[in-house]
């Protein structure tokens, strides 16, 4: 049935739904919080922690829904009274509920300075966001870039544009008040509370004095930056999605949302003007994000990036099904075990190895739908931010126990979706993981990071001259190996003389699914002996 035919979603149908899957809330509940970006994850995450909040402790908490760009979502939800389900999609199991959390619907685009008065108001305490990295415009190291599009918003009386732009004009109207405020950033940026702060005080800085001491001072003295880790696996809802969700409700929703069961939310626990009892409803609060930030970035992505990338090569469309490739078990225990686990120090009652297998287990839903090209597409854009301080801390264990910096260790981080690749269908097929190939924003961010370190001296060098030098080199010679070191017979075999990394010594080339399963088969576990001296480096090279 059509969503057009069927009884819609709205307060006058909700005795129509399950019991189970009602509204939390009652109408009436006032806003006490903004939140800009009205996609799908936000919909099934901070949206359904916040009215599961609301309902265990109560509270004007209700959220004024910003949506930057499109209309779609907001017609949508407007004619439905702001309700909308979340189906929580399992191995053979729908659990629908419908939130409605929402108390307002704000278009930014059409009305821009509508936005800028909400973020004034000082019955709003909280504002959330997920936007994406775009919309913070950051440069290649992830610092603000303040281009014309914020200088115009920030400087002159247009209606602004951008999101600094959105928050810089509300903050200078909030000043007058000094009301409190926490801007809370839940996208996938590390450090992203540090970071957003950032790019609030580059717009603050272009306002004219007296306005800009004031505002500075204000956002000093009164507004907090909390840092978030956010996760749950939210794929895009299809036309099945809203089928299914019409089949468990009963009724027709025009904006459904499905989503993993799995869902987490951790909060830096600083929020001057309140906040709703988030800790009731499953977050962790704590006053140090970070533990829970490095766990997930390098973990779940690098393991979600690791099977995509293999998947793909072996001519695996999903994920889930790339989980099933014989040996890839064993592969990704070592990858976990000796690649992320030795880099950071896990939050309080987890380990790496079992929030590992639990990601896996996660992966393996087949309800999610992830295909590996969408997920290993782009890597060299999203990598950078994920994994620069991984590739850090490879960096100076080389040099802590060999003095040298090993190219591969770096070139595994960087760049390990192009392993195995024909560069001829790349060129052909720009789609098939084209992006890939390039490097450049990965090592400006690599070299962005090591020069501001504190190193300790090595051989009469600062460390940092060292390590700059070397993943200078990087890009220089193409990833080619010195030929006078003592490991690059070894090494060798592991790369194309063109300087692509590839797996040459196993046949593996594109769309040669019998040649990856043959390597993968009870073979992952294998170990190169590397000279002495010499650390390992990545089991994506470590294979035979």
């Amino acid at each position: 049935m059509a969503v057009s035919q069927a009884v819609r979603l709205a307060r006058s149908t909700v005795d129509r739904l399950p019991l189970a899957a009602r509204p939390r809330l009652e109408p009436g509940v006032g806003a006490g919080m903004l939140h800009l970006g009205l996609g799908a994850f936000h919909r099934a995450h901070q949206a359904v922690y916040t009215e599961d909040a609301i309902a265990a402790a109560g509270g004007d908490w209700g959220i004024v829904g910003v949506a930057p760009r499109s209309y779609a979502v907001i017609g949508a939800l407007s004619g439905q009274d702001r309700l909308y389900s979340v189906l929580s999609v399992g191995a053979g199991c729908v659990e629908p509920r419908v939130v409605g959390v929402h108390t307002h619907l704000l278009h930014a685009a059409a009305n821009p300075m509508n936005v800028v008065g909400w973020i004034a108001d000082p019955a709003i305490r909280v504002v959330t966001l997920t936007v994406t990295e775009k919309a913070y415009r950051l440069d290649p190291a992830g610092r603000p870039r303040v281009d014309d599009e914020v200088r115009a918003d920030v400087t002159t009386d247009r209606p602004p544009l951008t999101v600094p732009g959105w928050l810089a004009r509300g903050l200078v109207r909030r000043s007058a008040v000094d009301a409190p405020l926490a801007l809370v950033s839940c996208d996938n940026l590390p450090a992203n509370g540090s970071r957003l702060a950032a790019v609030v005080e580059a717009a603050l800085e272009l306002l004219p004095e007296p306005l800009r001491g004031r505002t500075l001072g204000y956002v000093h003295r009164s507004v907090t930056f909390p840092g978030t880790t956010v996760d749950r696996i939210v794929p895009a809802t299809t036309a099945r999605t809203v089928e299914l969700a019409r089949e468990r409700l009963g009724v027709a929703d025009a904006v459904p949302v499905m989503a993993e069961p799995f869902s987490q939310w951790v909060i830096e626990d600083e929020f001057p003007g309140g906040r709703p009892a988030w800790d009731l409803a499953g977050a962790v609060l704590t006053a140090d994000a970070r533990p829970w930030e490095r766990l997930k970035l390098r973990t779940l992505n690098g393991v979600h990036s690791a099977i995509a990338y293999l998947g793909a090569l072996a001519g695996r469309r999903t994920i889930d099904e790339a989980l099933r490739l014989p040996g890839i078990d064993a592969f990704l225990d070592r990858f976990i075990a000796d690649d992320i686990a030795p880099t950071l120090v896990p939050p309080p009652g987890e380990t790496v190895e079992g929030y590992g297998r639990t990601v896996r287990e996660r992966f393996a839903n087949p309800e999610l739908g992830y295909t590996t090209l969408q997920v290993a597409t782009d890597g060299s854009q999203i990598e950078p931010d994920r994994h620069v301080e991984h590739v850090v801390f490879c960096i100076e264990r080389h040099q802590r126990t060999a003095g040298t910096l090993d190219d591969q260790d770096a070139g595994a981080r960087l760049q390990p979706p192009g392993r195995g690749l024909d560069r001829r269908e790349l060129d052909r097929d720009p789609r098939r993981l084209g992006g890939e190939m390039r490097r450049n924003r990965c090592l400006e961010r690599i070299r962005v990071a090591i020069a501001q370190r504190h190193v300790e001296p090595v051989g009469g060098r600062e460390r940092r001259d060292v390590a700059v030098d070397r993943t200078a080199g990087l890009e220089a010679r193409g990833h080619r190996l010195h030929a006078d070191r003592p490991d690059a017979r070894a090494r060798e075999r592991l790369h194309e003389r063109d300087g692509d990394a590839r797996l040459a010594d196993a046949g593996v080339r594109a769309g040669d699914e019998q040649s990856l399963r043959h390597r993968l088969r009870g073979r992952a576990t294998r170990t190169i002996a590397w000279p002495s001296g010499v650390v390992r480096g990545s089991p994506f090279h470590a294979w035979p």
